[in-house]
């Protein structure tokens, strides 16, 4: 053992020696199959309730949490009532367990955290959980299957629950696991079976989906319910000029408004298809309920921490907090019934100014949008034609005023004229 003395204290340096090395060898490097993260510390500052759930956990990162047990027994009864409909059902369980047995390594990768769970007992959250997740949307589809007692069809907070707690970054298993066991479960009998993602678009058919008249086109590489939220938002929105680290900011809404930009509604393809086109921005209406919150922070979240993930929604909540600085700015968009269902304008502004604190992007969209309005606010003309309209046409009595005024002026013109000539 070699030692060395330090003002009389012996210092073990093989023991350190080895022990640094140790700590050099171990892997950190995050598997590329890996799309489930922890929420990261930096982004939990601001609001940690965004991240975690409330009623009902789904996968191993909350598993097993006390406030969430009493929602144990439902999923357990979900399992049931989906194998029950099998004329197999004791058989139908073993091929599921056997079925995710077979990929319990590959789905352990997706886990960015180091999983402390045994493979039996890891395969077992995985097949309740993901059951629970098939058996609910397919109870959403087809009103028969639901039982006279079942509890989260017969109390109207259970579905407020779900539809915040199946979007959590943390709290999500893989969509290739949940299409395994949708496949083994499929109903024979059904003449047109709805696909998973069809069955997932319909629960989640009043929160932010806005099917677009063409229909939603297909998507690929889907890695968990968060994230088909995000590409079916994205696949309906053409594709955006993007800035590189610089971007240009945009003006306040009240500023755009004063240099002669129109501030429109947009009927949308989602809630990303933003425009700008002869002076008027087309916006489309952002619906505000207690989940949009979480369902922002979540997208914002996974964008932050999923390898080379375009930040499609880090740009959108930079381009809102661009055009809201004060409660004036959130009432253009209430006026434009752009924000809808806000109840207290100031409560707006640190809501959006906080969306994307502590991220980073390298790149940032909507920069053909920002270039295209500021060059029609530095224009004199569309300033002046909404400097006359603000405050000469802005009601009927103005423009009566003005009106009366510019006929008077006409008069005396004529009527001097006429004297001199």
């Amino acid at each position: 053992m070699a030692l060395n003395k330090v003002d009389g204290t012996a210092i073990d340096i093989e023991g350190l020696a080895s022990s640094i090395k140790a700590k050099m060898s171990q892997d950190l490097f995050v598997s590329p199959n890996c799309s489930i993260f922890r929420a990261p510390t930096i982004l939990l500052r601001l609001n940690e309730k965004a991240y975690v759930p409330d009623a009902f956990s789904i996968g191993p990162f909350h598993h097993g949490h006390p406030k969430l047990q009493a929602m144990e027994a439902i999923k357990s009864n979900y399992l049931q009532g989906l194998i029950s409909r099998s004329p197999f059902p004791e058989e139908m369980l073993r091929n599921m367990i056997m079925s995710i047995s077979d990929v319990e390594r590959e789905v352990r990768e997706c886990y960015a955290k180091p999983l402390n769970y045994s493979p039996d007992e890891f395969v077992k959250i995985l097949v309740v959980d993901g059951c629970f997740i098939i058996e609910l949307f397919r109870k959403d589809a087809d009103e028969k299957l639901r039982g006279v007692d079942d509890p989260i069809f017969n109390m109207s907070s259970m579905h407020q629950f779900l539809y915040h707690d199946l979007i959590l970054l943390e709290n999500q298993i893989p969509w290739m696991l949940l299409e395994r066991l949708f496949n083994l479960t499929k109903d024979p009998t059904h003449d047109k079976p709805l696909t998973l993602i069809e069955l997932a678009r319909e629960f989640f058919a009043d929160f932010f989906l806005t099917k677009p008249a063409s229909g939603y086109p297909p998507i690929q590489g889907m890695k968990h319910i968060l994230d088909v939220f995000r590409k079916l938002l994205v696949s309906s929105t053409e594709k955006e000029k993007i800035g590189k680290i610089y971007w240009t900011l945009l003006p306040s809404a009240t500023s755009l408004v004063e240099a002669g930009v129109k501030i429109k509604r947009r009927e949308p393809k989602g809630i990303l298809d933003i425009k700008f086109a002869d002076g008027v921005l087309e916006i489309p209406p952002l619906q505000i309920h207690e989940i949009t919150e979480t369902f922002f922070r979540n997208l914002i979240c996974f964008e932050q921490c999923y390898p080379n993930c375009e930040p499609r929604f880090t740009s959108y909540a930079v381009l809102i907090d661009n055009l809201i600085n004060n409660a004036k700015d959130v009432d253009v968009l209430i006026e434009n019934k752009i924000i809808e269902n806000w109840l207290n304008p100031a409560d707006a502004v640190p809501f959006f100014n906080q969306l994307y604190y502590n991220t980073h992007v390298k790149e940032i969209y909507y920069q053909g949008v920002r270039e295209e309005v500021n060059e029609y606010c530095n224009r004199r003309w569309p300033k002046w034609r909404a400097m006359l309209v603000r405050n000469y046409f802005n009601t009927p009595w103005a423009i009566l005023s003005t009106t009366a005024a510019t006929i008077l002026l006409i008069l005396s013109f004529v009527q001097t004229w006429y004297t001199i000539y």
